[in-house]
């Protein structure tokens, strides 16, 4: 609760840095802001016309042409958001060194900055997502609400994970560079741009042990299928991210005076 307190107090230092970040990113180019838009759009555009148009790929039991595209697009999108908020938070207290060292604020500041950035690429690259499914007709209608729970909850596992990673990564610098490594396997072990249903069932059963894919799975359903996710395999996934999130909360409270030494 005191530190919900302490990031109230420092809100405007939040909303500041986040809004500073973002134009620093662009302030040098000829376009500014639009490339925050044409990067995304490419991206989109990319996915529909090589895998719908030249690869002609589907998914299985579906007949829309842009399916499979929307199916690559949602996975490939939620992985960013997750991967962006963990990558960027592992190695915040590390990049912020000289800040921690010099100014006296709550360090978990830094984290909250990173979520806030992640966020704020994921909303415009998403809601072009969200123009484009209107545009081609597939628009979930209602069901798009119920992305919020999945969403929520990714948002709490790559948190908890940040955090923790965050806090080891100052004291054990080998921890960054092997998540970088593991992070490359994590992205073809969930399924992402594939389909789980095309594996073995002993195959399908391991994979059950990544948290990432009823989460993952839940995006594609909804917007690929218009249909509602099984919530009970969100459970496995809620509270692996609540455990993450109390342990890097501990570790954080434990060594945070210590990590400005280390530093």
């Amino acid at each position: 609760m005191n530190i919900l307190k302490s990031l109230w107090s420092y809100r405007g230092f939040i909303t500041g840095t986040i809004k500073r970040d973002f134009q620093a990113k662009y302030q040098n180019s000829l376009f500014g802001v639009v490339w925050a838009v044409l990067s995304p759009l490419a991206l989109i555009v990319v996915y529909t016309v090589v895998f719908s148009q030249v690869m002609k790929a589907k998914l299985p039991g579906v007949e829309s042409n842009v399916a499979y595209s929307i199916y690559l697009c949602a996975g490939a999108l939620t992985w960013g958001l997750f991967s962006e908020i963990v990558q960027r938070m592992q190695v915040c207290f590390l990049e912020n060194a000289n800040l921690l060292k010099k100014l006296i604020f709550p360090r978990m500041c830094l984290p909250v900055i990173v979520l806030g950035n992640a966020l704020v690429n994921f909303a415009i690259i998403f809601g072009l997502f969200i123009i484009f499914l209107i545009i081609t007709g597939n628009f979930p209608g209602i069901f798009f609400f119920a992305l919020i729970p999945p969403l929520l909850i990714l948002l709490l596992f790559a948190i908890g994970l940040g955090v923790t990673l965050g806090v080891l990564n100052v004291f054990f610098r080998d921890v960054g560079q092997f998540f970088g490594i593991f992070l490359q396997f994590w992205f073809w072990l969930t399924p992402i741009v594939y389909p789980i249903s095309i594996l073995p069932s002993k195959v399908q059963s391991l994979m059950s042990l990544n948290p990432l894919v009823p989460v993952i799975g839940a995006f594609q359903g909804i917007l690929v299928m218009k249909a509602m996710p099984e919530w009970i395999d969100l459970v496995y996934p809620l509270i692996l991210s609540i455990c993450l999130c109390f342990l890097g909360l501990y570790l954080f409270r434990r060594h945070a005076g210590d990590m400005v030494d280390e530093l």
